[in-house]
């Protein structure tokens, strides 16, 4: 009778156990990171018999469910999608610097103007007009040379809190690490660890490339930047990530851990994409920068071969900072000062602007500040179909991961019905056990 009493209890209790588990699962579903549990169920054991001894069940512990290598898969995809997306925000800002002071189009006024003051070299109005426009083409250089420069500014803040955010996750990684070493294994405590270790691995996986190795408590060893990579975290310890970049855009990536330093050039993440960006800008200022001293050069060069309104030879029209051109100025305030004629022509003479004209076709700056704003929109329109292709390939692997993993309601329903008919049933076993135990203390 006892034994009947105690494979009614245990009933009892190791269903009672898979219920809460499953109402947890319930509970729930949803969060980001949960891994769906199940309470693992064993025979209790007997001495000395063998196979199966009908004295009850107990629960062994809690399994959570996981597949690590469709979560590597989920953090590579991440990885990869994330260093696509942080470029493409940058080649935004950079789109956004190029044609906010429309430069080629002020260009393009400045040429005209001049054609026009070629047919009519004696009109005060229309060497004011060119005047104007000279200045409205230094201000387009400036502003534009100034945007990449913040542009510039606010990725190197990014990327230092990006590193600080990586940082800051190992730092966590690493107490989670700790935490997993001294659960019990198979305890609810450890599949709750586990679950903050996989989501601190994702979220490191948005910032760079991570490799995660795992021994047999389940702690977390990461590298970053590949196999041969540095190690970031392993068991308690966790290493630090600073960022520097030169003025010519590369950008190089440090992990520290303790006395240890070791660069690394993550391959993904949106650290990866910050460096892609930062060589980026770099030569794109460059190239703004290179258009602004050829063309105000050729403009110089052309002024000094003619004569003014006074016969005098022509002063220069533009300065600027040999250490960075885009700070262009007008250096020439009096519009009689502009030199449309050629030595000998006269007042009525507009010759010389001819020659402003060639240095036009031949210097292309309007076609170059076109051409950069038309390639670096291709090379968005080109990181979206990247980021598209990418962004799929990352919603496969997340379903392929949990369809092993997450919780689904449809089961955790019929799970949820099952163990609450099997604990009902072996309350029926215990209440059973009373009634025999009654009727055999009632016999005379």
């Amino acid at each position: 009778m006892s034994d009947l009493l105690s494979i009614g209890a245990s009933g009892v209790r190791a269903f009672q156990g898979a219920l809460t588990t499953t109402s947890e699962n319930i509970a729930n579903s949803g969060v980001a990171g949960y891994s769906r549990r199940t309470a693992a169920m064993a025979e209790v054991s007997s001495a000395g018999i063998k196979g199966i001894n009908g004295y009850g069940v107990t629960v062994t512990g809690t399994q959570r469910a996981g597949d690590a290598i469709k979560s590597a898969a989920v953090r590579s995809a991440g990885a990869d999608l994330s260093r696509t997306q942080a470029g493409s925000v940058w080649l935004d800002r950079i789109q956004t610097a190029l044609t906010g002071a429309d430069v080629s189009g002020r260009l393009t006024s400045f040429y005209t103007s001049a054609t026009a003051l070629a047919a009519d070299p004696a009109s005060g109005a229309q060497r004011s007009v060119m005047l104007e426009n000279a200045g409205s083409v230094a201000a387009g250089f400036a502003a534009t040379g100034s945007a990449l420069t913040q542009v510039m500014a606010d990725l190197d803040q990014t990327a230092d809190s990006d590193a600080a955010t990586l940082s800051t996750l190992a730092q966590s990684l690493a107490k989670v690490n700790d935490g997993l070493g001294k659960a019990s294994a198979g305890s609810a405590g450890a599949a709750s660890l586990a679950d903050q270790r996989d989501l601190i691995l994702e979220q490191m996986s948005g910032l760079s490339d991570v490799t995660a190795s795992f021994d047999a408590a389940g702690r977390a060893t990461v590298k970053l930047g590949g196999d041969t990579g540095p190690t970031l975290v392993s068991g308690g310890s966790a290493g630090t990530i600073s960022y520097a970049r030169s003025a010519q855009g590369n950008v190089t990536f440090t992990l520290t851990r303790g006395k240890d330093a070791a660069t690394f050039q993550p391959s993904g993440g949106s650290l990866a994409g910050i460096a892609d960006a930062a060589q980026r800008i770099v030569d794109t200022r460059g190239l703004v920068a290179d258009t602004a001293r050829d063309f105000a050069d050729s403009v110089n060069a052309v002024q000094a071969s003619g004569r003014d309104l006074s016969n005098n030879a022509g002063a220069a029209f533009f300065a600027y900072d040999k250490a960075d051109p885009t700070k262009l100025s007008v250096a020439l305030t009096d519009p009689a000062k502009i030199a449309a004629a050629s030595v000998g022509g006269g007042t009525r003479d507009g010759s010389n602007l001819a020659a402003l004209q060639a240095t036009r076709a031949s210097g292309g700056f309007e076609r170059g500040i076109t051409g950069l704003v038309a390639g670096n929109a291709a090379a968005i329109a080109s990181r979206k179909v990247v980021g598209d292709a990418q962004s799929a390939i990352l919603n496969g692997t997340t379903a392929a991961r949990d369809a092993a993993s997450a919780v689904n309601l449809d089961d955790e329903a019929v799970q949820l019905l099952r163990f609450q008919q099997a604990y009902q049933a072996s309350s029926r076993v215990i209440s059973i056990a009373k009634d025999v135990f009654q009727s055999l203390m009632e016999i005379r």
